[in-house]
């Protein structure tokens, strides 16, 4: 099952998708996947964030070869960090490049949507705590980011608003083990990889962050980003794939003087 949130001219609604068409539902999906007999065409809405101002985890080096290409040392636990609500845009909205920027690099991340509020919950049961899963763009300003990780700590260079496009929708039912994880360029592939390629697997991760932090319904973990990190500019366009999910695509513009 695919799950959108949209604006449509009476208002922001969830549906579920269904070819080329959106079947609304009559609340939050994380209350009751309840359909109100409503039908909204797709081409006639206009896709959002999948999560209104959420909660915003995520996990680095959480890929081997991506590990590699950093040259950097295998972690023994999840390298964990936060991002502010304002991070996230949804499908097709701008990645405003700041001022401040000097390097901005692309991020193509598998992202946990959490369903069900949990505490210090056990790995083998994980994954009756998922929703479902969806695509996440963490963009980086290298630059400052790497000023801050000498001093232990990870923040600005993640934290700009729109530094975190998620969407275009949320999938339910995946194997979060094997799917394939892409980004392009302007048409061009960038990052080609696979969740099997994952250090700290889905459950694992949930679990670890959950013996410190009550996780809530609507929480998003991002899982880390495999091999092929690269450059964003003004005028690109950036498009994260994953499997079973869709596409998320944004354009990328220079924040005004």
């Amino acid at each position: 099952m695919k799950i959108a949130r949209y604006q449509h001219q009476d208002g922001i609604h969830y549906g579920v998708l269904e070819g080329d068409c959106l079947q609304r539902l009559s609340g939050s999906p994380f209350d009751a996947l309840v359909q109100d007999g409503a039908t909204d065409r797709l081409d006639k809405v206009r896709l959002l964030c999948p999560l209104p101002a959420p909660r915003l985890f995520a996990v680095g080096m959480n890929y081997v070869g991506h590990i590699a290409e950093a040259g950097a040392r295998t972690p023994e636990i999840p390298q964990f960090f936060m991002m502010p609500s304002t991070a996230a845009v949804g499908p097709d909205e701008p990645v405003i490049r700041p001022r401040e920027a000097q390097v901005v690099h692309h991020e193509a991340e598998l992202a946990i949507v959490i369903g069900r509020k949990g505490r210090r919950i056990a790995e083998a049961q994980a994954l009756e705590h998922v929703f479902g899963y969806t695509c996440a763009n963490d963009v980086s300003e290298r630059v400052i980011q790497n000023r801050e990780m000498p001093y232990g700590c990870l923040l600005i260079g993640k934290a700009f608003d729109t530094f975190c496009p998620l969407g275009p929708v949320i999938a339910t039912g995946l194997d979060a083990g094997n799917l394939r994880v892409q980004a392009s360029v302007n048409g061009t592939t960038r990052q080609d990889g696979h969740t099997s390629d994952l250090l700290f697997s889905v459950p694992f991760i949930i679990s670890y962050l959950s013996q410190a932090v009550t996780l809530l319904p609507g929480d998003v973990i991002l899982t880390g980003t495999p091999s092929g990190v690269g450059p964003l500019v003004g005028g690109d366009v950036c498009e994260i794939t994953i499997e079973g999910i869709g596409t998320l695509r944004n354009p990328v513009v220079d924040e005004a003087a």
